[in-house]
């Protein structure tokens, strides 16, 4: 059975998918994965940086999956993708960074407020300027990207140069979302995803 493998941004919010999980009609499995010391999770001592996250959601990759991301889940869905590709069917990637410069698109520096707001965030993280643009066009697995177009963090443009970069990408921007687009637009969004899930579904080697 196909599974559902959903990764929270930094904030660590698992809660930020639970209504797209509940509301989706797919049948696999559903799993939230939590970040080491992000969100109020324990921190772990193994953890030093994004390579290990990827590796902590590749070692939950045991069947056929589709990897959904918000944020800074994207950047780790994408790279995990790259580690594991024989298993990653498809992407849905939310208000991503997607390991590109997104301040050249015009997105705002979030992250002095953010490590106000989280003291106990790894500082790793907060230095963190992953590029893996020109990786990118080995993603070839089908990959929605959301985006909202009142989204400061990620805006639109870091969407579209991504829908750019992906060879099997698709962009859609839904009216009034920011960033935490996939918990506020649930509605809107879902209808989306579950087609990007049937598309890839019929595409699937059988």
């Amino acid at each position: 059975m196909e599974q559902l493998i959903f990764l929270p941004g930094a904030a660590g919010k698992t809660e930020v998918w639970e209504p797209i999980a509940r509301g989706l009609s797919h049948a696999g499995t559903r799993q939230f994965v939590t970040w080491p010391g992000f969100g109020g999770a324990p921190a772990d001592p193994t953890v030093h940086g994004l390579d290990d996250l990827v590796r902590r959601v590749t070692a939950e990759i045991t069947a056929p999956t589709m990897l959904l991301g918000q944020s800074m889940g994207g950047l780790i869905a994408l790279r995990a993708c790259l580690s594991a590709p024989a298993l990653v069917r498809g992407l849905v990637l939310s208000v991503t960074s997607g390991g590109i410069d997104v301040a050249a698109l015009g997105a705002s520096d979030w992250r002095p407020q953010f490590a106000r707001e989280n003291p106990g965030v790894p500082r790793w993280f907060l230095d963190a300027r992953d590029d893996i643009s020109a990786m990118l066009r080995h993603v070839a697995v089908p990959t929605l990207l959301l985006w909202g177009d009142a989204d400061e963090i990620s805006p639109v443009a870091v969407g579209r140069r991504l829908a750019e970069l992906l060879p099997n990408a698709e962009l859609v921007v839904i009216a009034g979302g920011a960033h935490d687009l996939v918990s506020t637009h649930a509605l809107e969004v879902l209808p989306h995803i579950e087609r990007h899930l049937r598309q890839v579904a019929a595409f699937a080697p059988r």
